[in-house]
């Protein structure tokens, strides 16, 4: 290890975010709700690659003589109006609710990342220009925004996922280049730069690793909300077009049997009650093994 790299590397212990990453993993695994989080989200994801695979019966095929029949051995979660089998359809839209969500999500965290922290360390003309399109991006409401968008592009399941990323990526790009402005000061890249480590190893070793972290934490803690944001869409007509399964759109196939068939309602709601739990969790136990206070 050179000089500079040492130098580098004394203040390191003190940031919570280069702690390493089998000791936050260790921490979050110890944490109460970070047990439970990670146990709960292992089995929501694990549920939506089944389903992207395998379903126990044809999730869009009809079946007009099994039609609105109660859990049973042979349909554990009953049938809708049209026999299909409940359990198949909230397997098949498990990927399409928690993917979506977590390839929105990935979109918007990437591109804010680039964004914010290319306008905050470049600075000049270029964060001028970066921050007045952000600016003007976040003049409307996300939603608001992604309804325009809706409503220009025509309801589908990539329109929405395309209007709610255009919605949302402005937002996470000005967190970005808040966070890449405050790390500028931080007491390890105040000491590379007097060991005369080079600009881009200081951005790419200690800059960006710390803003995608903490990044990182928000977009997890926004999970819930995006998962909740897609079903609402998709309840709405606006996402997932029949025959196929989301867990929003099933809640929307529900209403009208309710009173006769409440396992139509109850099993997606159950879904997504579960999925914005675990995310919750998650991201709140994230967010305490990541302060401060837990890295020492």
């Amino acid at each position: 290890m050179s000089i500079a790299e040492s130098i580098a590397g004394v203040t390191r212990p003190e940031v919570p975010h280069l702690a390493g990453e089998r000791r936050l993993l260790f921490r979050l695994w110890r944490h109460p709700s970070g047990k439970a989080g990670i146990l709960l989200t292992a089995a929501l994801l694990c549920l939506a690659l089944l389903g992207a695979v395998w379903t126990p019966w044809p999730p869009n095929a009809p079946n007009y003589a099994h039609a609105l029949q109660g859990p049973s051995a042979a349909h554990l979660f009953g049938t809708d109006s049209t026999g299909r089998d409940l359990l198949s359809r909230v397997l098949d839209g498990a990927h399409r609710s928690i993917g979506a969500a977590v390839l929105v999500l990935g979109s918007v965290f990437a591109i804010g990342l680039v964004i914010g922290t290319l306008s905050g360390l470049a600075g000049g003309w270029l964060d001028m220009l970066l921050m007045r399109l952000v600016d003007v991006m976040m003049t409307l409401p996300g939603l608001v925004l992604a309804f325009a968008v809706l409503g220009i592009l025509g309801p589908s399941f990539i329109n929405l996922l395309i209007a709610l990323i255009i919605g949302d990526w402005a937002w996470y790009a000005r967190l970005a280049r808040s966070l890449s402005l405050d790390a500028r000061w931080r007491p390890d890249v105040v000491a590379a730069q007097m060991a005369g480590i080079s600009r881009a190893r200081i951005i790419f070793g200690h800059i960006l690793p710390g803003v995608a972290l903490q990044l990182g934490i928000v977009a997890t803690l926004a999970l819930g909300g995006m998962i909740g944001a897609i079903s609402g869409f998709s309840f709405l007509g606006l996402g997932v077009q029949p025959p196929h399964a989301e867990w929003g759109a099933l809640l929307s196939e529900s209403r009208l049997f309710f009173t006769v068939a409440p396992w139509l309602l109850l099993v997606p709601a159950g879904c997504i009650f579960l999925s914005v739990l675990s995310a919750n969790l998650l991201g709140n136990a994230l967010r305490d093994v990541a302060s401060p206070k837990a890295a020492r």
